[in-house]
């Protein structure tokens, strides 16, 4: 295991617009895709949402983040306990990769790759509109992806608010102004 698959490993910026966060996670595959596209599962670690399995399918995000561990944390000013956004499907490979266009936000696009017995998760966050934006979906997938390492290791998460704000800072300071 190197730097980039390390549970806790930051995002990096592959290109001026685009973040590139991995994880390692146990398997099997089957397991870690129905964390992606399975609505009950995906709500645990980052949002509720049906999902059919097909190219051009919409899908809607639903967040409820003070909902991803007990307590949750302290949640910021000015953001609501629920936020929802209307997506699509532009990408499928069952078990392999899942693309999305995340609304006003990009695309993102979801790989799996298996490591031993284990399974090594790729987000790719591209088009990131701002600065402001980048630092809050850096931090953001940071965490996410952190409570899902919990979840799929049977573990209690940490609370996701008070890491994203730390990691938020945190991603101000690494990545290029």
């Amino acid at each position: 295991m190197n730097a980039t698959t390390k549970p806790d490993a930051y995002g990096e910026l592959i290109e001026p617009t685009t973040l590139k966060i991995q994880r390692l996670l146990p398997g099997p595959i089957e397991r870690i895709w129905a964390y992606l596209t399975d609505s009950e599962l995906r709500r645990k670690w980052l949002a509720a949402g049906a999902m059919e399995m097909k190219v051009g399918a919409p899908v809607e995000f639903v967040w409820r983040n003070d909902e991803l561990n007990d307590p949750p944390g302290k949640r910021p000013e000015g953001f609501p306990e629920e936020h929802r956004m209307q997506s699509r499907i532009t990408e499928l490979e069952p078990l392999r990769k899942l693309s999305i266009a995340w609304n006003n936000s990009g695309d993102v696009t979801f790989e799996l790759e298996p490591k031993g017995t284990g399974v090594l998760l790729t987000v790719t966050h591209r088009r990131l509109p701002d600065r402001s934006t980048m630092l809050k979906v850096s931090a953001g997938w940071h965490m996410h992806l952190d409570i899902l390492v919990a979840r799929a290791n049977d573990k209690e998460p940490a609370p996701f608010w008070d890491g994203w704000a730390r990691l938020q800072q945190e991603y101000d300071r690494r990545l290029p102004a």
